[in-house]
């Protein structure tokens, strides 16, 4: 049979994201791909305890069908944590999602028509634009530095595009670079949105997990107007497997967000929200994203180190001062993906730039993920990897 596919489904195979996920679970690779976090930092004992207590305690509760919005308990752990980022929000303003990634798709949903305008930084989580792409969005990128996105040139494309819809960024220790957008530029965009009226997603799965530097205040918390959405996840501070996140709006967009929720999955996993929530009246978060945060910046530092080490001098990386990725810069690779397969053949993986941008792409970038690695790992991957970028330059 001829299946007749809509317009969303991809006229292309290719699946970069199935295609990292499955180098990162081949035991015989060292994956710099996935971004992945740490699983032995996962605290399966207490996660464990907090389960077996949500049995004796509310079992029934936790095994019926849910609200579209969460559970209370849930969604107050939420309203406490949202404090740290500078945002104060009372529980009628949080939904709890699937992830932060089901925020994502939601919006696309809730606010794109065919052909709507959607500004991105250049590049950006190849998943979000994914969404836009299946909700038939017109893709604009505005160029970063190690400052996040440029608000000049954002202002030239708001100008370019006074249509713009929405804008899609992740300001702390950015996927895929490792960026972190500064104070100054946070301010001037939520200014923005209100002078151009176009809605802000602000995705922040990264922020908690600051190594270096000062903390940083969401853009949500300079929002006086309603123009700035925010999300967020528990996947790199507790266990992704959970599949939880959440968004913070308004209260008239929450309900519509609860609506197209219903449509999609009727409720996030009620039985791990409870556990979730239960975690956390246990157990000290903090001291658990310490850890975390401890051993990240020391795989950083390991794997900086071996870029300096192996790596030719002509190339260019990120510093991030949190979150779990690197972003290289390779002048004289004009085919990433010739390198990736290269890569791989010698038991070693990376993610190529090319799906992180939705235009014009910059020949020579990848990202490297350093969360997932032991340090003997990362080693001997980063000097294979080195080794590789030689050949292929030398190769031409």
């Amino acid at each position: 049979m001829k299946y007749q596919y809509s317009t969303k489904v991809p006229v292309s195979n290719t699946d970069p994201v199935g295609d990292l996920l499955r180098a990162a679970a081949n035991p015989d690779i060292i994956s710099f791909a996935g971004g992945l976090p740490a699983p032995e930092l996962f605290p399966v004992e207490q996660v464990q305890e907090a389960a077996n207590q949500v049995f004796q305690e509310k079992g029934m509760t936790a095994l019926q069908y849910g609200s579209s919005k969460g559970t209370p308990e849930l969604i107050k752990v939420v309203a406490d944590r949202l404090a740290i980022d500078g945002i104060q929000a009372d529980t009628e303003h949080i939904m709890i999602s699937t992830g932060s990634q089901q925020v994502i798709d939601l919006t696309g949903k809730l606010f794109l028509n065919e052909g709507d305008t959607v500004i991105v930084e250049k590049p950006t989580y190849l998943c979000a634009l994914d969404v836009f792409k299946s909700y038939g969005a017109n893709l604009v990128s505005v160029e970063m530095d190690e400052d996040g996105m440029k608000m000049d040139q954002l202002e030239k494309a708001l100008t370019d595009h006074p249509e713009t819809k929405l804008l899609y960024t992740i300001p702390s220790f950015q996927n895929p670079t490792g960026r972190t957008m500064s104070l100054e530029r946070r301010k001037k965009l939520a200014l923005l949105a209100a002078e151009y009226d176009f809605i802000v997603l602000e995705d922040n799965p990264y922020g908690a997990v600051r190594f270096e530097g000062t903390p940083l205040p969401a853009i949500k918390s300079f929002d006086q107007t309603g123009h700035v959405i925010y999300t967020s996840t528990f996947s790199k501070i507790l266990a992704p497997g959970l599949r939880l996140g959440w968004v913070v709006a308004p209260k008239e967009l929450i309900e519509k967000y609860m609506v197209m929720k219903q449509s999609a999955d009727l409720h996030s996993d009620v039985l791990s929200q409870y556990i979730v929530a239960k975690f956390f009246e246990n157990n000290d978060i903090e001291s658990h994203v310490a850890k975390i945060t401890a051993l990240y910046k020391e795989r950083k530092d390991l794997m900086v180190d071996a870029i300096v080490k192996y790596f030719p001098k002509t190339v260019t990386y990120s510093r991030p001062e949190g979150g779990m990725f690197i972003w290289i810069e390779v002048p004289g690779i004009t085919d990433t993906q010739k390198l990736s397969d290269y890569c791989i053949k010698n038991d070693v993986a990376f993610v190529p730039g090319e799906p992180f941008y939705c235009d014009e792409i910059v020949p020579g970038t990848f990202r490297l993920n350093y969360s997932n690695m032991s340090p003997e790992q990362i080693d001997i991957g980063m000097k294979r990897l080195g080794e590789a970028i030689e050949k292929i330059l030398t190769e031409g």
